[in-house]
Parts: structure tokens; sequence; C-alpha cells
């Protein structure tokens, strides 16, 4: 089994997240959003399984910085923005094969690993 996170490392879901998967030993592909942004095809399999709204950070302090809590803009545009600026994601993305969790999701986690 191997897993891929997509976080940062000041995140704190997200170093939860990584610590979850390698205190039972299950090998992780971590992409440090800071570093290297999620693609666009990456974030979409995200938004079709749970919208934009579920990936979206609205407490962010990237989102009140931008000024985002007025803006009306369509999915696309947001999945755009959200390409740009991968700070306003809700972390950890986390993808097992074709399974997908958005923010901390430790039972959900423990299903994947049977423990």
């Amino acid at each position: 089994m191997e897993v891929q996170v997509f976080g940062v490392k000041k995140s704190a879901d997200t170093r939860s997240a990584l610590r979850f998967f390698a205190e039972r030993r299950i090998k992780v592909h971590f992409v440090d959003l800071a570093e290297r942004p999620a693609s666009k095809g990456e974030l979409t399999r995200f938004v079709q399984k749970f919208g934009i709204e579920a990936l979206t950070d609205r407490n962010s302090a990237r989102f009140a910085h931008l000024g985002l809590a007025a803006a009306r803009l369509s999915p696309e545009r947001w999945l755009d923005r959200l390409v740009d600026e991968p700070l306003l994601l809700r972390m950890p993305l986390v993808r097992n094969q074709q399974q997908l969790t958005v923010g901390p999701a430790e039972a959900t986690w423990r299903d994947w690993v049977g423990r």
C-alpha cells in the first residue's frame, strides 16, 4: 500500500496525516505544496468527488489575505485559483489509489489500512 499526501510541512493536520501513515509503516509519497503545487488534473480528481467548497479553506490566513470572502467565481476559476494558491486548500489531501480524503480523516485512513 502506498498513499499520496498533498499538504505543507507547517500544517498540523498534514503532519498528523504523515505521522499516522508512518506509524503504520505505510509508504507515503508527500507532495509539499509550498515547493510544488498540485497539478490541475490532480485537483480536478478531488473536486469531482468533494466539490470546490470542500477543498477551499475559507478560514485560512491566505484566504483572508487575498480578500476572497466576497469573491463570486465559477468552479473553473476557483480551481485555477487553488492551483495558483495552494495555501487556500483544506489540507491534507490524501489519495490511496482511487480513494480520496480532504482534511483530517483518520477514521477513513484506518479503514484503508485495516487497523
